[in-house]
């Protein structure tokens, strides 16, 4: 088992400046290289505040920022056109990236594409996607997949 400091939102996992304790190929693997995580030290103390500070200034400012933007999400469908072939089946699948963007282009706000969880969208048609804004903040949107004319 290897003992990190996470600098990055893991799923399943933690938030930044969070010491988990995984497998060691998991680490060595995924974590480290990916950037998501650095080796724990005993003077890892300061990183872990530095951390947290960055995440805090990061964060929405404020709790009613995050409620207000909540609702704007939940009550605008987001639209977003792709390829798609006869049928309405897609060529590949929508991303977390493409959704982020779609929202961003709506004039909805910047949204972190990390933060984005959704299932995997092969069709056309109405779909939905979560959105974390805060630990106790997450919105749901509804998003409508069109073909590209």
């Amino acid at each position: 088992m290897s003992k990190l400091i996470l600098t990055h939102e893991v799923s399943g996992l933690g938030t930044p400046g969070d010491i988990v304790d995984v497998k060691n190929g998991f680490a060595r693997n995924y974590l480290l290289p990916q950037g998501f995580a650095v080796a724990w030290t005993r003077g890892g103390e300061k990183q872990i505040e530095q951390i947290k500070a960055a995440r805090v200034a990061r964060e929405h400012a404020t709790l009613e920022e995050a409620q207000a933007l909540k609702v704007t999400l939940e009550n605008t469908k987001v639209k977003l056109v792709v390829k798609a072939g006869a049928g309405g089946r897609l060529f590949g699948s929508v991303k977390t990236t493409d959704v982020a963007e779609a929202v961003a282009a709506a004039g909805l706000g910047a949204i972190d594409k990390r933060k984005i969880e959704l299932s995997p969208i092969k069709a056309t048609g109405e779909h939905t996607a979560t959105v974390r804004l805060r630990d106790e903040v997450s919105a749901t949107i509804t998003l409508q997949v069109v073909a590209a004319k």
